[in-house]
């Protein structure tokens, strides 16, 4: 009696064969789909905030990571100093630059 439970018990337990080549097909089209839906919009976002810190320069009004807004004052090659208020200056990295604002846009305010 225990030798049809034992050929039961391999038979349940052979893999099965052939879906190797969907498998593949699927992992590429979910690479494919994560490539268009996650990685090209952050390269693409990245790409634009390097071309907008490289344009920044001096009376660009700016608004940094941290929320604070000003005027560009002097622009270094990796810090740019901002001011903020009448004789009050901060000195901060290129990258902190969150968008540059209209000119005019801190007097209206």
């Amino acid at each position: 009696m225990s030798l049809p439970m034992s050929v039961t018990l391999a038979q349940a337990a052979a893999p099965a064969q052939g879906g190797g080549l969907s498998m593949l097909i699927m992992m590429v089209v979910l690479f494919g789909l994560m490539y268009f839906m996650m990685i090209r919009p952050q390269m693409k976002r990245q790409k634009e905030h390097r071309a907008m810190v490289s344009a920044l320069a001096k009376g660009d009004e700016v608004v940094t990571n941290g929320g604070l807004a000003g005027r560009v004052e002097e622009v270094g090659e990796t810090f740019i100093t901002i001011e903020i208020a009448p004789n009050v200056k901060v000195k901060l990295q290129k990258g902190a630059v969150s968008q540059v604002l209209p000119k005019g846009s801190l007097k209206s305010s």
